[in-house]
């Protein structure tokens, strides 16, 4: 093969690869199943992705920091965001807003990079009906009622009466498992970190996240016919 053939196909590839569309990984779970811990490593560990950080009404938890785990604002503020359709999807859980911000995640999209979303089930199904192609949805489940309990109280930042909101919530919430795309039982954390990863590489392989797939495997067979002189 020649040197201009050469360049040409490996320009197509670069193609192929900077014109991956990003996707958006959404985790969902009854509260105490521990989908922020996996969550936290895929971040650590999975170059290419970056998390969506919500807006919401809540009180800032201690252990939180705005800007990196939410950005709090006022109720005023959010309604203002809703309004004018500045949010991908918005939710009130437990008497507070929580809201995803459309343009930076529009931006990461298209630059193909992807966009981890740790929200809840309504917030799942807002971005089913607005962007469903996009969306990789992961479902993460407790291994026992008692031990999300157990979580919930170790984590030592509600009260009782929020924790048994909290429960009260999830059953509601397991009735819409199989709405997602993959589930995993968080028994072992290891074991549920790697489901997740692996779903994750999966997906961004997947043909259709690669508009120009198509161009650069047309390169690669006018190479071949060059090759075996069919051109």
């Amino acid at each position: 093969m020649s040197e201009p053939e050469q360049a040409g196909t490996v320009v197509t590839s670069e193609r192929a690869d900077a014109e991956r569309r990003g996707l958006m990984l959404v985790l969902s779970s009854p509260s105490g199943a521990g989908k922020s811990t996996i969550a936290r490593q895929l971040l650590d560990q999975e170059s290419n992705l970056t998390l969506s950080i919500s807006v919401t009404t809540r009180a800032r938890r201690t252990s939180e920091i705005d800007g990196v785990h939410y950005h709090f604002i006022s109720r005023e503020r959010f309604e203002q965001m809703r309004e004018r359709g500045e949010l991908l999807e918005w939710a009130e859980v437990h008497g507070n807003y929580y809201g995803t911000p459309r343009d930076p995640v529009e931006q990461a999209l298209s630059r193909g990079g992807d966009v981890l979303f740790d929200i809840d089930i309504q917030g799942t199904f807002q971005l089913y009906d607005a962007v469903r192609p996009d969306v990789v949805s992961v479902f993460i489940l407790p291994p026992s009622i008692a031990e999300m309990k157990s979580r919930l109280h170790r984590r030592a930042e509600d009260t009782p009466e929020v924790i048994r909101r909290r429960l009260q919530t999830a059953v509601g919430e397991m009735k819409h498992w199989s709405q997602y795309d993959y589930v995993i039982v968080n028994d072992d954390l290891q074991r549920a970190y790697d489901g997740a990863r692996s779903i994750l590489r999966a997906e961004r392989l997947k043909r259709e996240r690669s508009p120009a797939i198509g161009t650069f495997i047309e390169g690669m067979v006018e190479d071949l016919k060059r090759e075996t002189g069919e051109a």
